[in-house]
């Protein structure tokens, strides 16, 4: 169990939580949820003890285990050390005696500590950490072949399970898990969702996926309005409870404030009449009707709408025999398809099948995107008649030029666009007031991300290439996503392992098996799942 008693956080005049007092109770899962910048993460480092409360106390048991968002922080360590050090006592323990044992002479003092050490090591298992560890590895399913080697040898699928291995080192009874979906292809994702169904400890994960937070929470724990509240179920339990809640507040306010009118316009008649004793009675019922007060909660939820300026022509893609390797490894073999206007294709599959590397062969000589011939070996690629495309890459580095403001970037890609026009567009994701002056270096991941859709709004295409277009966006933002896809009228092609997004958006699946193949399914994802099941 983790407690936690009237903490408070605040970063200048912004306020995180005030006050907060709640309790984390063991065999229960809790999603940790909130808007970007509403405090998630550094509610999760207050209560991994990685950062103190400003005010109140916190209490933890003696050991954690810990997720943390950052999976390349271990890729020079081997795998089973990688495992070994989520007992920190432990690991520190045998980095400092090692160090110790490599000295040509040992000091009094030396063999002192070296005693010190060895009692750390057999107080916390360390004679048989590794065999531990690897134990640990073989029922999370990465094979002993793979133990000794480095974590950047590892796929991301199973350098989550390493790093999941480490938080489950030495049998915590909490897990405290930042967005462990990320970098996942859906397999990995549903794998991990079976995993922590059967987990019996306290379990606290922050993730911005919500059929992930659907399928493993029994609770959700919502940082708003300068608090936690805590509710029963997942994501979309919450969402109901907290709209009802919210909305029998404001029915109930709205009432009162009519009987206040109702006595405050009986006092103001007859205040210096003959009714006093009737007066005072009303002016302490309207002390008494006092309205809740409604604090302002800190959720946004951007508007995204995805406009043509004209449509393409019937068939906007024709796909023939396309091919792609890279060096040995065929990644995409023999690929043909025609896409019809209005389709909204998924293409699925595990990391590194072939996904990103086929929407690159297509956009190798499209219209109004760069040439890359060296994109595709084999095949052709035919766009129809008055296509236009707007692309999200997976990796938007330097996507975004530096040494400007968001309002003058965006600017350069409709100079008709009138300066009012395009601060109501930031408006809409977000950038309010003077955020649109923002420097483009001074970017997060998430208003990058933002900022580009800016663009594609801005640039009203007919055909959207979206490759991994949530990895930044907070729930809200993936909700206004997905609406927006539904409703569009043009062509999509879609890479995501949002589950929702698949299911809700998708008309058509291209699964890549990852031996170059490629089948296309002409029918939603769920039918997909249920052909292949």
């Amino acid at each position: 169990m983790i407690s936690v008693s009237g903490v408070s956080m605040r970063y200048g005049s912004k306020v995180l939580f005030d006050d907060v007092t709640t309790t984390f109770s063991a065999g229960r899962r809790y999603g940790l949820t909130g808007p970007n910048g509403a405090g998630k993460s550094t509610f999760m480092k207050l209560l991994t003890g990685e950062l103190p409360p400003q005010k109140g106390t916190v209490v933890r048991p003696a050991k954690l285990g810990v997720l943390g968002q950052d999976q390349f922080a271990f890729d020079r360590s081997r795998v089973v050390d990688t495992v070994v050090m989520g007992n920190g006592r432990l690991w520190n323990a045998l980095e400092e005696r090692e160090l110790l044992y490599a000295k040509a002479d040992l000091t009094d003092a030396d063999g002192i500590r070296l005693g010190e050490l060895e009692g750390i090591v057999g107080e916390e298992d360390g004679y048989t950490a590794e065999s531990d560890a690897a134990i640990l590895l073989q029922g999370l399913d990465i094979p002993e072949e793979l133990h000794e080697r480095t974590m950047s040898e590892l796929q991301g699928g199973q350098k989550m399970r390493v790093l999941l291995a480490q938080a489950l080192f030495g049998s915590p009874p909490a897990l405290l898990l930042d967005e462990p979906t990320n970098h996942l292809d859906l397999d990995s994702i549903h794998w991990l969702v079976e995993f922590f169904t059967r987990y019996a400890g306290t379990l606290i994960v922050i993730s911005h996926d919500r059929h992930f937070l659907n399928a493993v929470c029994t609770h959700t724990a919502d940082i708003d309005y300068q608090t936690i509240i805590t509710y029963t179920g997942g994501y979309d339990d919450m969402v109901v409870a907290k709209t009802q809640i919210r909305s029998r507040i404001e029915s109930e306010n709205a009432q009162r404030e009519k009987k206040i009118a109702q006595l405050n316009d009986f006092i103001a008649r007859f205040s210096a009449g003959t009714r006093s004793s009737q007066v005072q009675s009303r002016r302490k019922e309207v002390e008494r009707l006092q309205t809740t007060e409604l604090a302002r909660s800190n959720i946004q939820r951007p508007y995204i709408k995805f406009a043509m300026s004209r449509p393409s022509g019937r068939t906007p893609l024709e796909i023939k025999s396309v091919a792609k390797a890279h060096g040995d490894l065929q990644v995409v073999s023999d690929f043909s398809a025609i896409v019809s206007r209005g389709e909204k294709i998924v293409l699925v599959g595990r990391n590194g099948a072939g996904k990103t590397t086929l929407l690159k062969a297509l956009l190798a000589d499209a219209p109004g995107m760069p040439a890359s011939p060296a994109d595709i070996d084999e095949g052709g690629v035919r766009w129809g008649h008055e296509v236009s495309i707007g692309y999200f890459a997976q990796d938007h580095t330097g996507a975004i030029q530096n040494g400007m403001t968001a309002v003058d970037w965006l600017h350069q890609f409709d100079p008709d666009a009138s300066r009012q026009e395009i601060h109501g567009l930031l408006g809409q994701m977000l950038f309010s007031g003077e955020e649109g002056l923002k420097p483009t270096g001074a970017l997060s991941g998430g208003e990058t991300a933002r900022l580009l859709f800016c663009r594609i709004m801005l640039q009203k295409p007919n055909l959207l290439i979206l490759d991994e277009p949530t990895n930044h966006l907070d729930l809200e933002s993936i909700n206004a996503l997905n609406v927006a896809l539904q409703r569009f009228e043009g062509t999509v092609l879609l890479v995501t392992h949002d589950q929702d997004l698949m299911e809700e958006v998708g008309t058509r699946v291209w699964h890549f098996a990852g031996d170059g193949a490629i089948t296309d399914f002409k029918g939603a994802y769920e039918e997909h799942s249920a052909a292949l099941a």
